[in-house]
């Protein structure tokens, strides 16, 4: 479903759009979105972005242009999710607070990765599949594991990066 209020901009390709779920959010142009993909409200996805099947980008996420999303990405907005409030009911939108995520141009985020809610991830940074993301990623820097790590940098890097387990 691609709700009206979606605001999609010229020539983005939604390989499937009865197999997305996609509401209240902003999608640049020249993205390509596939199959079994949720955006939700206020989340914003830049030009030429590529968000592979069975993605979930929830509120507060923000995606710069040319960003990369692997099958399967997950996205979180709740350091401290919880169904109901203290005293037992509901929680509702007034009882949580969106933390915001980032990603910034031309980053790639491996399938499988989880992306936990407060982080950036610099620009040019690789985040392998199967990562967890629990904090800040630098620019051109590649992460893998549990939690990510710094395991390398990307060819194109223009500043060096410290690797673990290299000296300083």
């Amino acid at each position: 479903m691609i709700s009206p209020t979606v605001i999609l901009s010229e020539d983005v390709v939604i390989h499937h759009p009865d197999l997305v779920n996609l509401y209240g959010c902003s999608i640049g142009q020249g993205t390509r979105i596939g199959t079994f993909v949720e955006i939700q409200r206020n989340a914003v996805i830049g030009g030429n972005c590529k968000i592979s099947s069975h993605a979930f980008i929830c509120e507060g996420v923000t995606l710069k242009d040319g960003v990369f999303i692997g099958h399967g990405v997950m996205f979180t907005n709740d350091p401290y999710p919880r169904a109901v409030t203290d005293e037992g009911e509901l929680q509702t939108d007034d009882d949580w607070s969106v933390i915001p995520t980032v990603v910034e141009r031309h980053a790639s985020i491996g399938s499988n990765a989880t992306i936990l809610a407060g982080v950036t991830i610099g620009e040019g940074a690789l985040v392998g599949a199967g990562a967890v993301v629990t904090r800040d990623v630098p620019a051109f820097a590649v992460v893998a594991g549990v939690p990510a790590v710094v395991v390398g940098r990307s060819r194109d890097a223009p500043q060096r990066i410290r690797v673990v387990g290299e000296a300083p």
